[in-house]
């Protein structure tokens, strides 16, 4: 049995450009010893304050340099009280940390908001696509925590943004909800959409958008209990 280590893009963003920073600063400290060496070489020991006085400023103009934007800006402002409580629900359910979920469901709430779409909705679909596993892959390729077909909705992705960002956990539902959104309007109706969304265009019991509506009256019932106790 093999192990593999899984990272999100946006962690390896951030190793990209500690790795960057490391190397830069490397080379500028190289150049303040070996010009250094030719100050005490000649006698003009100032040489060598000056170019030290000049490292702290070199260092940070590297950094302002390869520091890139974040492809995705997502605002994990305060959950409703709805979103609190689904929140404590789905980590209890599927055994998920609350801080793992906090953006998730933050991105949620303010792609719903955009969309005009019920953020519970996207909870549900999420927990019914992938249990809340962002590296999750079907065997048709869909992937992440919506169950994105990258070669369906590249041009749904974050500007500059590549295919890895399917995995992104934000990225995803982002995504995923605009995909969500562009079936509900496409095929006229909510069960409908969800049918189209879920690739099960063709059954006519509905299974699959019974199953999500069914996972967001669960949803729903949590947030009612808890808004009773």
């Amino acid at each position: 049995m093999s192990t593999t280590t899984f990272l999100s893009p946006a962690l390896q963003r951030v190793s990209n450009v500690v790795s960057t920073l490391f190397q830069k600063f490397l080379m500028v400290a190289g150049l303040v010893f070996v010009i250094g060496l030719i100050g005490l070489q000649t006698g003009y020991l100032g040489l060598t304050d000056e170019l030290q006085s000049v490292l702290p400023l070199a260092a940070a103009s590297v950094s302002e340099e390869v520091l890139p934007e974040s492809p995705v800006e997502t605002t994990v402002g305060s959950l409703s009280p709805r979103m609190r409580g689904a929140l404590d629900y789905v980590s209890r359910r599927y055994r998920v940390s609350t801080d793992a979920l906090q953006p998730i469901f933050a991105t949620a709430q303010a792609v719903g908001r955009d969309l005009h779409l019920d953020p519970l909705l996207i909870i549900a679909v999420i927990g019914v696509e992938s249990g809340f596993n962002p590296f999750s892959q079907s065997v048709f390729g869909a992937q992440g925590l919506m169950q994105v077909v990258p070669r369906f909705h590249m041009d749904k992705l974050p500007e500059e943004a590549d295919r890895a960002a399917f995995l992104d956990p934000l990225v995803n539902v982002q995504v995923g909800a605009k995909v969500l959104d562009e079936s509900i309007r496409r095929f006229g109706g909510l069960e409908e959409g969800l049918q189209q969304f879920g690739g099960a265009t063709n059954d006519p019991g509905r299974r699959y958008s019974s199953k999500v509506l069914a996972e967001k009256l669960r949803l729903e019932q949590a947030v009612q209990r808890l808004r009773t106790t």
